[in-house]
C-alpha cells in the first residue's frame, strides 16, 4: 500500500522535534487553532526527556503547585514534605498560625533536613541530621548547633560554638523561603519569588465553591498509585468523559453521559459538572454520607470536577471530595497521591467509616480503570508513527483549554484563560446526541 503523503495527518509534527523548538510558538500551531480544528499537543510533550526537563522549569517552577492539604498542617509543628520541579520543599505552620514554606536544605553543607514521610517536628524545630544546625518554624537559624538531647558532654560543647567565627552571623543563614498560600483544603507553593498571588491563578473558583466551606474539610482516606504514563495524560483523561461508556461501566451509571455540562470560568483550570448525581448501584457510587448543610440549589445534587493547572484533579461532591495530585517523576512516570476529604458535618453519623470505605472502593475501581487506559495511551504516544490526533470538539474542549495552558508556559506567555461564554454548556441533548457548544 502506498502512503498518501498529502494527508494532513502524515504531515503534522516531525519526530523528534529539536529541543529548542519546545519553547517556540510555531511548534504548537496545530493545537493553537480553535478546538473544532485543533490537533492534540505534540507527542514529544509526553515522551521526551528533554521536553520533561524544560517543562519542570517552565511549568512547575513558575506556577502555584499543590503541595498538600490544610488538615495536614493545622497545628504548629506539623509539616508537609513535597517535591516541586525536582526540589524538595518543607511546608509548615509557625507559632502565629501562618503557613511557611522552605527549601528542604540545610544552609551549612546542604544536607536534606527532613525525610519525605515526615509529618511533624519535635519542639517546633527543624534540625539537620548532619551537623545539628537547627531552625525555627519561621526559618530562622537558632543554633550552630543546639545540643538539647545530644550525647555531647556539656563540658565539651563550647568547642562547637561558632559565636566567635569571623564574619558569621546566624541571622544570615536562615532557611531559604518559598511562597506558600492556601485555598479551601489545598496548600500551594510557588518557587517563583516574583509570582502573582494565588488568587489570580484560581480565578473564580473561590466564589464558585464558597458555599462548600472547603477550608473546614479534612483528609479521611489516602492511597498512592504508580502510573507508567506522563502526568498530563492523567489530567487529560480526567477532563473528558468521551471514554466513560467503554472504560467505566460502573461510573457511567452514577455519572450519566447526558448529565454532563462544561463548567469553567476565568482561571488556570478546566472543568465540568455532573448534575444531578445518580443513585448508587451495585457497582458503587457517591451517595452515602450526608451532604454539607449549606449547599444551595444545584450544588446539593451535583458533582464539580476541576483540573487545577498544572497537575491536580479535584472532584467535589456534596458530601466528599476526591483529589488526585499527579506528581511527575519522569516523562513516562507519575506518582498519584490520592485522598478523600469530607466535612465534619458529613462525618458526624454512625455509618461514616462504612460509607468512607465504600467511597474508597469505588474511587479505587474508577482510578485503576483510568490508570490502565492512560498507560495504554503512553505506549501508543511513544510510537514514532504517531504525530498527533484530531480533537473531538464536543467532548474535548476542556482538554484543549488545558493543553493551551501548557503551551503558554512553555513559550513564556503569562495568561489567565477567560471563562466560557455561557455559565454552563450541556454536552448532550435528551436523546443522547451531541449538542452544539458555544
Amino acid at each position: 500500500m502506498t502512503i498518501d503523503r498529502t494527508d494532513p495527518y502524515t504531515r503534522l509534527n516531525p519526530r523528534p522535534i529539536p529541543t529548542e523548538g519546545y519553547t517556540k510558538e510555531e511548534t504548537y500551531k496545530h493545537t493553537r487553532t480553535p478546538v473544532d480544528l485543533a490537533v492534540t499537543l505534540i507527542p514529544d510533550a509526553y515522551s521526551s526527556r528533554e521536553f520533561f526537563e524544560i517543562e519542570r522549569e517552565k511549568v512547575f517552577a513558575s506556577s502555584w503547585v499543590v503541595a498538600g492539604f490544610t488538615s495536614q498542617v493545622q497545628k504548629t509543628g506539623q509539616v508537609i514534605v513535597a517535591e516541586v520541579a525536582g526540589r524538595s520543599i518543607i511546608v509548615t505552620r509557625d507559632k502565629q498560625g501562618e503557613l511557611r514554606a522552605f527549601y528542604n536544605v540545610c544552609r551549612h553543607r546542604a544536607a536534606k533536613l527532613l525525610d519525605d514521610d515526615t509529618r511533624a517536628v519535635r519542639n517546633n524545630r527543624i534540625r539537620c541530621p548532619y551537623h545539628s544546625w537547627t531552625y525555627d518554624l519561621e526559618g530562622k537559624c537558632l543554633g550552630t548547633p543546639l545540643f538539647e538531647g545530644s550525647d555531647i558532654p556539656e563540658e565539651t560543647r563550647a568547642a562547637f560554638d561558632m559565636s566567635e567565627v569571623r564574619e558569621f552571623d546566624k541571622a544570615d543563614y536562615g532557611l531559604l523561603p518559598v511562597g506558600a498560600e492556601s485555598w479551601g483544603f489545598l496548600v500551594f507553593v510557588n518557587l517563583d519569588p516574583d509570582a502573582a498571588p494565588l488568587t489570580e491563578q484560581l480565578g473564580d473558583l473561590p466564589e464558585r465553591f464558597s458555599d462548600y466551606r472547603l477550608d473546614e474539610w479534612r483528609v479521611v482516606r489516602e492511597k498512592t498509585y504508580e502510573v507508567a504514563a506522563n502526568y498530563k495524560l492523567v489530567g487529560e483523561n480526567y477532563l473528558e468523559y468521551y471514554h466513560l461508556p467503554w472504560v467505566h461501566p460502573e461510573l457511567v451509571q452514577v455519572s450519566r453521559m447526558e448529565d454532563h455540562y462544561r463548567w469553567q470560568g476565568p482561571g488556570l483550570y478546566s472543568g465540568f459538572c455532573t448534575t444531578p448525581i445518580s443513585q448508587n448501584t451495585e457497582g458503587g457510587g457517591w451517595q452515602g454520607l450526608p451532604p454539607v448543610s449549606t449547599l444551595p440549589g444545584d450544588d446539593a445534587e451535583s458533582g464539580r470536577f476541576v483540573l487545577l493547572f498544572p497537575n491536580v484533579a479535584i472532584a467535589v461532591l456534596p458530601n466528599h471530595a476526591f483529589v488526585i495530585v499527579a506528581n511527575p517523576v519522569g516523562p513516562d512516570r507519575t506518582v498519584e497521591e490520592t485522598v478523600i476529604l469530607s466535612h465534619p458535618e458529613s462525618l458526624d453519623n454512625p455509618n461514616a467509616e462504612k460509607e468512607l470505605d465504600q467511597l474508597l472502593r469505588f474511587w479505587d475501581l474508577v482510578n485503576l480503570q483510568d490508570i490502565e487506559i492512560v498507560e495504554r495511551v503512553q505506549e501508543g504516544i511513544s510510537n514514532p508513527a504517531y504525530r498527533g490526533g484530531r480533537m473531538c470538539y464536543q467532548f474535548e474542549e476542556t482538554l484543549h483549554r488545558y493543553q493551551n495552558m501548557v503551551i503558554d508556559k512553555m513559550v513564556g506567555i503569562d495568561r489567565i484563560p477567560p471563562g466560557d461564554q455561557e455559565e454552563s454548556v450541556r454536552m448532550f441533548r435528551s436523546n443522547g446526541s451531541p449538542e452544539e457548544t458555544s
